[in-house]
C-alpha cells in the first residue's frame, strides 16, 4: 500500500534568520547572517529581480574605499553591496551612509531572507523525494509552501 506525506511549511519575512551587525571597519560595515548557500543567495537575489554579479570583486566605499566580496549589488551611486563569505557564512558587507535601495537594511536582508529559506527548503526537499505542489503569499507577507511524497 502507498503511503502519502504531505509537508505545509509557512515562510515568514524574518524565518528565524537573525542579522546583527558585527563589525564597522573604516566606513564598511559587516552585517552576519544566517546565509551559507552561495547558489541559494545568488538564486534568492534573482528571484526578487535584485541584479547581482559573482565572483571575487572590489565592492566601493566612501572615498574610494574598497571591500572584496563574492556577490556584488551594484547601486546607482556608486557605493556598492556585496556578500562576502568569512569561513562560516556570508556576511552583507557596505557602506551604510550610502545605502541606496528601496527599502531599509533590515527590510532589505529579511526579504533575502524569506527567499533563501523558501528556495533551501525546497531544494533539500527535491533531494528528498518531495515534489512541489504549490506557493502562496499570504496577506501577512508569509509564503505557504505544500510539498507532498509518495512512498
Amino acid at each position: 500500500m502507498s503511503e502519502t506525506k504531505v509537508l505545509l511549511l509557512t515562510i515568514t519575512s524574518s524565518s528565524n534568520f537573525h542579522s546583527q551587525i558585527i563589525a564597522t571597519m573604516s566606513h564598511f560595515t559587516k552585517i552576519k547572517t544566517k546565509l551559507y548557500d552561495r547558489a541559494t543567495i545568488e538564486k534568492s537575489l534573482s528571484d526578487l529581480n535584485i541584479e547581482w554579479e559573482s565572483g571575487l570583486k572590489q565592492i566601493n566605499g566612501y572615498n574610494n574605499q574598497k571591500h572584496e566580496a563574492e556577490i556584488i549589488i551594484r547601486q546607482k551611486n556608486n557605493h556598492d553591496i556585496g556578500f562576502k563569505w568569512n569561513g562560516t557564512e556570508y556576511e552583507l558587507v557596505t557602506d551604510l551612509m550610502f545605502w541606496d535601495q528601496a527599502h531599509s537594511v533590515n527590510k532589505f536582508l529579511n526579504s533575502i531572507n524569506q527567499r533563501y529559506a523558501f528556495n533551501l527548503i525546497a531544494k533539500v526537499s527535491e533531494e528528498q523525494s518531495f515534489q512541489y505542489v504549490e506557493a502562496k503569499n499570504q496577506q501577512d507577507g508569509s509564503i505557504k509552501l505544500l510539498l507532498r511524497k509518495f512512498n
